[in-house]
């Protein structure tokens, strides 16, 4: 789980990760909802470089913590798959890659993934097919043209592939990729998409942290 970004989108004044909703840091939930999922052997969680606050904002955490979090969401990504390797994981083994923001997926998904992907050639990720009208921008807030929607989806994590193959595409695509299976994809290969849920969000903006507290606070 890579966990070393800043949130400078969020407007949290820090970290997002380490923002507290409905009572809760945003990481412990994320960490408390992968602890459901049986299946996941263990978790290991990549920080910034002289991190102070995780073990503050998830004191219950009883997994592997590597401070070896990258300037990119890729290279910290990279940095747990051989944070992982040095512990014994195996390439041919099973790795699932969940952003930390994403606090409210839901167990029952993450199994949904692995019964789809665990027999799978390539792996897959979360996904939802997008419902809305796409709209690509010109010079800020003006239309430049409305895209084709068909067959679209929009990625969630986790996102499941074999360690080595995901090393493999990550060392090839660098650090402009903003989720694996885009390194994947350019390796050749075609990630399955698995239908996921549309409340798991990927916190980023403000007005995220206020629509994931109302769902929290109604239980939804």
């Amino acid at each position: 789980m890579p966990c070393a970004g800043v949130g400078a989108r969020a407007g949290a004044g820090g970290p997002k990760q380490y923002r507290e909703i409905a009572g809760r840091t945003v990481v412990a939930r994320t960490l408390a909802a992968l602890d459901r999922v049986p299946r996941i052997v263990k978790t290991l969680v990549v920080l910034a470089a002289g991190d102070r606050e995780f073990a503050v904002a998830a004191p219950s955490f009883a997994g592997w913590v590597e401070p070896c979090g990258g300037a990119t969401r890729a290279g910290s990504v990279a940095a747990g798959l051989a944070a992982l390797q040095r512990r014994g994981v195996r390439e041919h083994d099973w790795v699932l890659v969940h952003d930390a923001a994403r606090c409210l997926v839901q167990p029952a998904a993450v199994e949904r993934l692995i019964d789809a992907c665990i027999d799978d050639p390539v792996g897959g990720l979360l996904a939802i097919p997008i419902g809305d009208t796409l709209k690509l921008a010109a010079d800020g807030d003006r239309v430049a043209r409305t895209l084709d929607r068909s067959g679209a989806w929009a990625a969630q994590t986790p996102q499941m592939f074999r360690l080595g193959l995901l090393q493999a595409a990550l060392a090839r695509a660098g650090g402009s990729v903003t989720d694996d299976a885009s390194a994947i994809e350019a390796l050749g290969h075609a990630p399955r998409l698995v239908r996921g849920e549309p409340d798991n969000l990927k916190l980023t903006w403000p007005a995220d942290f206020a629509l994931a507290e109302r769902l929290l606070r109604s239980g939804s």
